[in-house]
């Protein structure tokens, strides 16, 4: 009980108690492109981020449960259409990383490939593959300055 009343005053003040917050939001943001292009988040791709979040926050597995917890709040919002869609997630990443150019850091190709392993459907992949392409792009016209 004590530590789902904890996860849930985090999750509602993480702008305030988790440190650097805006970069484990960001991170958040790109896993949450790929777990929610095909409007679902299956058992691989969940513990793929389980994966993933703890091997970012290896050091801090709050962090990485926080990390977690964020990522499925973006895909609650984009499938039930609260106030994100996914058009709009690619919007925020690519104004961010352009605001913010160290966030290209934060962009792990080999760790979002690791999800894209997950893909069973054809369109899917290919969906995914667009989702890495893109974020390849931000690497190089953001990475470089």
């Amino acid at each position: 009980m004590f530590k789902g009343l904890k996860r849930t005053v985090r999750k509602m003040f993480r702008e305030f108690l988790v440190y650097h917050h805006s970069s484990l939001e960001y991170r958040a943001k790109l896993l949450t492109l790929m777990v929610s292009s095909n409007g679902e988040i299956d058992e691989c791709e969940k513990q793929k981020l389980k994966e993933i979040a703890h091997s970012i926050y290896a050091d801090d597995i709050e962090r990485a449960e926080v990390l977690i917890d964020t990522v499925n709040e973006y895909h609650t919002k984009i499938i039930t259409n609260n106030g994100l869609n996914f058009e709009h997630l690619i919007q925020l990443v690519e104004s961010e990383t352009k605001a913010v150019p160290r966030f290209v850091k934060k962009i792990d190709m080999d760790l979002l490939r690791q999800l894209h392993e997950c893909a069973e459907d054809e369109e899917d992949a290919l969906f995914q593959e667009r989702i890495l392409e893109f974020l390849g792009s931000l690497i190089n016209e953001y990475g470089k300055k």
